[in-house]
């Protein structure tokens, strides 16, 4: 495997994730640098990940990585791509994890470089099953995709798409788990409330979830139908507002990312 550097700026809850699953593949990049105004931030990133290098809130010494990440919420990426233009290597892949920020954006803030990814992860890649759809730039050379997918690919599935569909992409996969945690979470509370204990209230709530997603991927059962398999829907009186969470939710923050 090549010796690749990698620089995180932002040492957030998606540089924890990305980190947490290079830990479990046991690929952890041998150089791994990071930088972030939160000095509390790093200090608990450096006691959880040791290995790392943090930089405070110096974001040129991540920049000039072989691979740039940048973990920043989207309000605070224009103002760091013009400083961190300098320190960009002329082999350097950028990757953004930001929604809303487009390619031609990203490369305007450094002035016109082209090298540029653009990644939505989720948090299941902390344990190596993540969804993170990629889109790349015109300018990145087949050695930096190849390096890009040796960096990431154990986080789990890395589909290329269209840039246009990343922002729904962030909607569905990389928000999704937050619709449904809450709720097996209680699901969890109350089967051991019912006297199952910790390990059986598992491995039913996990067989009730992957056999239900496998069910709706069966040929020939359209949507009506399989919510008519089970006869007694004890939630039944709120579905309806459920559905209108999502659609006034969902749809006005896609539109807000898309924009």
């Amino acid at each position: 495997m090549d010796t690749i550097s990698v620089g995180f700026i932002g040492g957030g809850r998606i540089a924890r994730i990305i980190l947490t699953g290079w830990e479990r593949a046991g690929a952890m990049p041998e150089r791994v640098i990071v930088s972030d105004a939160n000095p509390a931030v790093l200090a608990e990133l450096k006691e959880r990940f040791p290995a790392i290098e943090v930089a405070g809130d110096d974001n040129t010494r991540p920049a000039s990585a072989d691979i740039v990440v940048l973990g920043l919420h989207p309000p605070a990426v224009g103002a760091v791509l013009p400083a961190i233009a300098p320190a960009l290597q002329s082999r350097a892949l950028l990757v953004s994890l930001a929604p809303k920020w487009k390619i031609a954006g990203l490369a305007g803030g450094l002035a016109g470089r082209q090298a540029i990814a653009r990644m939505i992860p989720n948090a299941p890649a902390a344990v190596g099953s993540g969804y993170n759809p990629v889109s790349f730039s015109e300018g990145v050379t087949p050695e930096q995709k190849r390096q890009f997918e040796q960096v990431f690919s154990m986080l789990g599935k890395m589909p290329e798409v269209a840039e246009e569909k990343l922002e729904a992409y962030a909607v569905l996969t990389a928000m999704g788990p937050t619709y449904f945690w809450f709720q097996w979470y209680e699901l969890l509370d109350l089967a051991r409330s019912f006297g199952l204990t910790d390990a059986e209230a598992r491995e039913g709530l996990v067989a009730m979830v992957e056999g239900a997603l496998q069910t709706m991927q069966s040929p020939g059962l359209t949507p009506d139908a399989v919510m008519d398999l089970v006869p007694v829907r004890p939630i039944a009186a709120g579905e309806e507002a459920i559905r209108e969470i999502y659609r006034t939710n969902l749809i006005g923050l896609y539109r807000k990312l898309a924009e």
